[in-house]
């Protein structure tokens, strides 16, 4: 149990840039983690938690609503769900229930998704022009308006309407990778939430990408926050752990949208050609950091070069506060520190409050 020590005192400010996931990976430890973790989370003082969906044991509306239930001052942020995965009337329903539960802490957060994995499954793939009209009827509902004979980019529907006398207003987020993407962000959410592993010049880029495109909507650009999603991983933990949550999280993402992240971040092409070719890669069936063996994943570290490792927190508790610090000075109006459990990131939470506040 934590101790009562470990929360944040009345001369601890609540560290509302900062952000971890919940059941960070492939979340094998389980859902049930998810609720210490939570707590946990926000005793240390962390602004933000982030939920993401995979389809196996950590469906988004669930863990939002045990998440919600066992905090009370943290924001919880799905990041991310697809909205082609429910009717949006559900979504809708959920979102309203959720904003309810939790006194206005949640943020309902979507993504493109994996075009190949949706073809698998028999999913349509997602356009940019289906996330904003989704969105759109997303704040129309919440704000009581009946929507008859919708036709647009989300579909046909008859009627939508949830209750004529809601008047909510919910928090919308993107996890955005391209630059159309990135620029509906800056259009229409309040949240733009970006990937792991973006160079500093990537981060630059996406910012401005993000806040320009909010100008150009006639929007504040201030008022939409860009989150650098970014590897927090210190040298107090086990050098296998470490080499999973690096190295076995960075190839996961080169198994799904390789191309789309080297492009971005100008990496060195045959460097991932002969990572896809590896025999060990290969043999893998399903995603690295949750499937491979530690002598796999140490395989695969000759595979990948340190300059793609490098942007991440790692070192000491210093440094790794120090890195993350560095984030805002790139742009980042936020930061989740991703890929550590609250207590993996208290050392670094320590020494980050002792030259931050």
């Amino acid at each position: 149990m934590t101790e009562l020590s470990a929360r944040p005192t009345v001369t601890e400010r609540v560290l509302d840039e900062l952000g971890y996931y919940l059941l960070a990976g492939a979340g094998g430890v389980g859902p049930a983690a998810l609720i210490d973790e939570a707590r946990r989370g926000e005793e240390l003082g962390l602004g933000s938690a982030f939920i993401s969906e995979r389809w196996n044991v950590k469906e988004a509306s669930s863990l939002v609503g045990a998440a919600c239930a066992v905090t009370s001052r943290m924001q919880i942020i799905t990041a991310a769900t697809n909205h082609n995965t429910r009717h949006p009337l559900i979504t809708a329903s959920w979102a309203t229930t959720m904003h309810r539960l939790s006194g206005g802490r949640f943020t309902l957060g979507i993504g493109r998704g994996i075009a190949a994995m949706y073809a698998a499954f028999g999913i349509p793939a997602v356009t940019t022009a289906q996330m904003e009209d989704w969105a759109q009827v997303m704040r129309r509902l919440w704000h009581g308006e009946v929507i008859v004979d919708h036709d647009g980019a989300l579909g046909k529907y008859p009627v939508l309407v949830l209750d004529p006398d809601f008047n909510e207003d919910i928090r919308l987020a993107i996890v955005a990778f391209g630059p159309n993407t990135l620029a509906l962000g800056g259009r229409v959410f309040d949240d733009v939430i970006l990937h792991t592993y973006f160079t500093p010049e990537a981060l630059q880029r996406c910012v401005k990408t993000v806040k320009d495109a909010a100008e150009t909507a006639g929007r504040n650009p201030d008022s939409v926050r860009v989150w650098s999603c970014f590897a927090t991983i210190g040298d107090h933990l086990p050098e296998q752990l470490r080499l999973k949550k690096t190295v076995g999280r960075l190839a996961t993402y080169l198994q799904g949208y390789s191309d789309l992240l080297v492009n971005t971040n100008g990496w060195d092409a045959a460097v991932l050609k002969r990572f896809r070719e590896d025999s060990v890669v290969a043999s893998i069936s399903g995603a690295i950091d949750h499937k491979a063996t530690p002598e796999q994943i140490e395989h695969i570290a000759t595979l990948i070069p340190d300059e793609w490792l490098e942007p991440a927190a790692t070192g000491s508790a210093q440094q790794c506060a120090a890195r993350v610090r560095q984030e805002f000075d790139y742009g980042a109006d936020a930061v989740i520190m991703h890929g550590a459990t609250p207590d993996e990131l208290d050392p670094i939470l320590k020494a980050y409050r002792e030259n931050h506040g």
